[in-house]
């Protein structure tokens, strides 16, 4: 590097505000285009003079639509604290992993289910009055600067410790190991030195670095690990490891109101319910703000006068036998509760059979049982994972809700209800199963 060079790069150093890391501190990087470095030795740049950085993540491909919600969650409030602690000296940014191929999006009629943006299914202006957020296909093109190719400056691999349960050492572990050959099977090296994978699909999509991190702790631990002197993008996969550092606290819930759905799914939804389940919002008392900032305490949601049940089978017969009931056992604890309530009309939620949803339609011959069915254009437009929304959405909305005890699906429509403001008491509620009745958990809002 030749003095004039020099002098240029600690002038752009000190007009952009950035600080040095060590060498010593820094994680090892060297050469790339577009860094700057002092000789081939100690390298130790790499970053243009911006103040923008991402986060990208990813999550184990088994976990579900609402589990992937929750790490949202974690990851949105993880991004939003980074934001106030570095003082704008960084512009963070969460840059959100498209959806696609989930174990419950089974429909064969609609073409493939992958890559699809979170705009499908969330209000984006909505999720960015709590965090930035930026889609995948804005941020590669964005970061890219129209070139072909992209590259993430640093992937991390999280892996839990396996051996704590045998140690009986449940501390913090926040340690970087060499990777097997199972921990990087998606991750191929090319010949010049870049990491590719197909990010979700994406086949211009690659990696600098991609190391692997044996991890157990709070999302807030991963801080240490993001060097935004050096690097402006940096991804974990297995983003389902790191733990909640606020979960049921204000801000969750504040994180939580923001993930407002996309507003033609509220407005299917509320047309069936108004057609079919005779449910107003206004009438029911179940209207919201459009700013979810504006929302306030409340406990005076009525809910429209139906029950909604939400009935899960298929994995959970498997996995979680007992917390399930039969058809003809949960047919009788719904009758139960009808009675009691006084209410004519169930909605169902399930993804049962049709053979069983239609054994427990007739089981409940006295009410009108119903559930959604998407038209075609519905289920082109939204896919498998709308369709959920709004069985979701038409649930949250009863004025009475049974769910399945551990589920996922139940507790996104129980957190909804509560930021509706219902009763505690027509919300936490579950099937017993076929042992005996599972202990039923609540976490009421925080506001």
């Amino acid at each position: 590097m030749v003095a004039s060079d020099i002098l240029l790069y600690f002038f752009l150093l000190i007009s952009a505000d950035l600080t040095y890391k060590n060498v010593a501190q820094a994680p090892e990087y060297c050469g790339k285009k577009n860094g700057y470095a002092l000789d081939d030795k100690n390298c130790f740049w790499h970053t243009e003079f911006t103040s923008k950085r991402y986060i990208l993540y990813d999550v184990n491909p088994p976990e579900g639509f609402n589990l992937r919600r929750d790490v949202y969650l974690r990851t949105s409030i993880f991004v939003r604290n980074l934001s106030e602690k570095s003082k704008k000296r960084y512009q963070w940014h969460l840059v959100l992993p498209p959806w696609g191929n989930l174990y419950h999006w089974r429909s064969t009629d609609i073409g493939p289910q992958k890559q699809i943006p979170w705009s499908t299914f969330f209000d984006l202006e909505s999720l960015k009055k709590y965090v930035p957020v930026i889609e995948m296909h804005e941020f590669i093109k964005e970061y890219s600067q129209n070139s072909k190719t992209l590259a993430i400056d640093r992937v991390y691999i999280l892996q839990n410790d396996e051996k704590m349960f045998e140690t009986g050492n449940f501390d913090d572990k926040n340690q970087l190991v060499n990777c097997t050959p199972d921990a990087l099977r998606k991750y191929q090296a090319s010949s010049s030195g870049n990491y590719g994978a197909k990010f979700w699909g994406y086949s211009n999509v690659t990696a600098n670095e991609v190391k692997c991190l044996v991890y157990h702790g709070t999302m807030s631990g991963l801080e240490e690990n993001l060097y935004p002197d050096i690097y402006s993008s940096v991804m974990f996969d297995h983003m389902e490891i790191p733990l909640h550092d606020s979960y049921g606290t204000k801000e969750y819930w504040a994180a939580r109101r923001s993930m407002r759905y996309n507003s033609a799914l509220y407005e299917i939804a509320n047309d069936f319910s108004q057609k079919y389940l005779k449910s107003n919002d206004s009438r029911d008392k179940t209207e919201l703000p459009m700013d979810w900032t504006k929302e306030k305490s409340k406990r005076n949601a009525l809910g429209g006068p139906y029950l909604c049940v939400h009935l899960r089978r298929r994995d959970f017969l498997i996995g979680r036998a007992g917390s399930v009931p039969t058809i003809k056992n949960a047919a009788s604890q719904l009758s139960i509760k009808m009675e009691e309530l006084n209410l004519q009309s169930i909605f169902i939620a399930t993804d049962a059979e049709n053979n069983e949803y239609n054994e427990l339609k007739s089981l409940l011959n006295m009410y009108a049982v119903t559930r959604y069915t998407p038209s075609d254009s519905v289920k082109k437009l939204y896919k498998d994972g709308g369709v959920a929304i709004i069985d979701q959405i038409i649930c949250s909305k009863a004025r009475y809700f049974i769910g399945t005890h551990e589920s996922t699906f139940t507790f996104r429509i129980q957190e909804d209800r509560e930021i509706m403001g219902f009763p505690s008491k027509m919300t936490f509620n579950e099937l017993c199963g076929i042992e005996k009745c599972k202990s039923r958990s609540s976490w009421k809002i925080l506001w």
